[in-house]
């Protein structure tokens, strides 16, 4: 039976605060001597429950046992979300290392074999599991997610609505994930081609145009026993019921803290733009899912070093200007929330990073050794705003 009550996400949006936040992190759990994938979810999980209550509850998991998400809580506004989150990360990496476990960032671990990483026993992933088989065993991928709090459902579908061709720009901002099973694989972002290109109702959603089409949408799902749970839509962006946020699910985990901050005032930034200009009621006429696709798909393969189209002008522009074209269009939320945008992001990214040690000789063991080491040093201690 359905756990979806529509009636009651119609209350929790009804109740919301506009532009609270909160941060989702995904770490891959790894051996400190091999740096494999290491299932050691359960262990951290129940040591956390004796040794800090409050990072227990603020620990969750993510489908494998190799993998461990620490989450904010709902903070009043971006600082207080990022003063939450890193609390968690402190007392999370502290407990890690007293226990022997190691954590790192990026959207795919470079070699582990998918095969050998158990799923969590919970039966929330159980159904995952049985419901989506290999490519549910094939989804050993790592992520930022970020809420912003939006004021009725009417209002967030139409926010998710423009937020899609956003999402591309994003994620080719994030791309750290250039290695899979082993190899260089071509792409900047690997996590993406394997994870939203695979698992169903995921990617870049339609346009719904409002509450009621995006219910008619769900309740069909409900009715035809196509989900049970309304996290089974797996869209990169989509209001969420239970919290009555706007959460953007696009991105590739961060290998330093500080990049994970910025995107995330950035996601931040462009939701609130986007509720902005519904409300002045900006004109946005749906873009088509087809032209979204083409700048996904250049996302996905070259990152910041390829190029994107502008389709308002039908030419193309240097995916290095993304970061600044996203912090011009965002100007007026950020004036109003206090955000702004760190020159980080124009990058290099961590794919960049990563590329370009192998191209410079180094190994992909000596690549991700750097990539932890980073982990390490910017996530386990405070960073400076």
């Amino acid at each position: 039976m359905s756990t979806i009550d529509l009636d009651r996400a119609v209350e929790t949006f009804a109740a919301a605060t506009d532009f609270t936040v909160g941060l989702e992190e995904e770490f891959a759990i790894l051996d400190p001597q091999t740096l494999d994938l290491a299932p050691r979810f359960e262990e951290l999980r129940d040591a956390a429950a004796v040794a800090d209550r409050t990072l227990h509850e603020h620990i969750t998991g993510e489908l494998i046992s190799s993998e461990i998400e620490i989450i904010s809580g709902r903070g009043a506004d971006l600082a207080d979300a990022r003063r939450r989150q890193r609390e968690r990360r402190r007392t999370l990496f502290s407990l890690a290392a007293a226990h022997g476990a190691q954590l790192a960032a990026t959207g795919t671990h470079p070699w582990s074999d998918y095969r050998e990483q158990p799923v969590i026993d919970t039966p929330h992933y159980h159904r995952v599991e049985d419901g989506l088989k290999y490519v549910a065993w094939r989804n050993n991928t790592f992520s930022l997610h970020v809420h912003v709090g939006i004021r009725d459902i009417d209002r967030a579908v139409r926010v998710c609505d423009r937020m899609r061709p956003v999402l591309p720009l994003l994620l080719a901002i994030s791309a750290n994930s250039p290695f899979l099973d082993g190899r260089l694989a071509g792409l900047h972002s690997a996590r993406t081609q394997t994870f939203t290109r695979s698992f169903p109702r995921c990617g870049v959603p339609d346009a719904f145009g409002g509450w009621d089409a995006f219910r008619d949408y769900i309740a069909l799902l409900i009715r035809t026993r196509s989900i049970m749970e309304f996290t089974q839509i797996w869209w990169s962006v989509r209001p969420h019921f239970s919290y009555g946020t706007v959460e953007v699910r696009i991105c590739d985990a961060q290998s330093t803290a500080g990049e994970s901050d910025a995107l995330g005032a950035l996601i931040v930034a462009c939701v609130a733009q986007a509720a902005l200009e519904l409300d002045d009621g900006v004109p946005a006429a749906p873009m088509p899912g087809h032209l979204i696709e083409e700048n996904m798909w250049r996302a996905i393969r070259h990152g910041l070093d390829g190029s994107m189209i502008d389709f308002a002008r039908g030419v193309e522009y240097p995916a290095s200007e993304i970061a600044e074209r996203l912090a011009a269009w965002t100007a007026p939320a950020r004036a109003q929330l206090g955000i702004d945008i760190d020159a980080s992001l124009a990058g290099p990214n961590g794919a960049q990073r990563q590329r370009a040690m192998i191209e410079a000789g180094a190994t992909m063991r000596e690549t991700y050794e750097s990539v932890v080491r980073d982990t390490r040093a910017t996530y386990s201690e405070e960073v400076r705003a």
